[in-house]
């Protein structure tokens, strides 16, 4: 039986706000790219609201579509086992890395941008379900059939780098994708530190 949203609250908000800003970009596009988007800081157009922006906006429905589909499966467990608390942090902390990796590619390779796309919490959502849920089958497209969480996030991650360092697939954020799993390695490691040390966390 599918779940309540009202048990998976933060999950639900993030497909809601990320479409219902999809609708507002199908009126005012062009005005939320150059604000809202991530624009590299040596940019004109670069604030740093947009470190946290971007992950709200899509290039198209089928960008909108994967990656919402992958937060309603990804996230709805995650967010069961931690709470909302630490879910929504977590999440947030994901997007923000991804950013982060991903300037530093900008600027490495001098592109402007912008990046857009949930893709950096998605990717940190995905490393997440992989740690907690190693043994959980999961169907990859492009090889269907079910393979163990754990395999199937190292296979993508190794994907990912290797796109991102021979630039074979152009157009999309490899390395804010892999920015978003390192930023949730770190979340993960930084609370299993803080147990192991006497640490109390709520994550209600």
């Amino acid at each position: 039986m599918p779940l309540p949203p009202s048990k998976t609250p933060v999950t639900w908000g993030l497909i809601a706000a990320n479409t219902a800003v999809f609708l507002l970009q199908q009126v005012i596009g062009n005005l939320l790219l150059a604000f809202f988007a991530l624009w590299n800081p040596s940019d004109q157009l670069f604030h740093p609201w947009q470190l946290l922006t971007y992950s709200f906006l899509h290039y198209d429905l089928m960008h909108i579509f994967f990656n919402m589909f992958a937060l309603f499966m990804f996230g709805r467990p995650l967010e069961l086992l931690w709470g909302r608390g630490r879910f929504a942090f977590y999440y947030v902390v994901c997007v923000l890395s991804a950013s982060v990796i991903e300037i530093v590619d900008m600027n490495a390779s001098h592109s402007l941008g912008p990046v857009i796309g949930a893709s950096g919490g998605i990717f940190g959502l995905l490393l997440g379900f992989g740690w907690y849920f190693p043994r959980q089958r999961v169907l990859f497209l492009l090889f269907p059939v079910p393979i163990p969480a754990w395999l199937f996030v190292m296979l993508y991650g190794l994907a990912e780098l290797f796109f991102g360092v021979t630039g074979a697939q152009a157009g999309v954020a490899h390395f804010a994708h892999l920015g978003g799993m390192l930023g949730g390695a770190l979340a993960i490691l930084y609370w299993r530190m803080r147990d192991n040390f006497g640490g109390n966390y709520n994550g209600s």
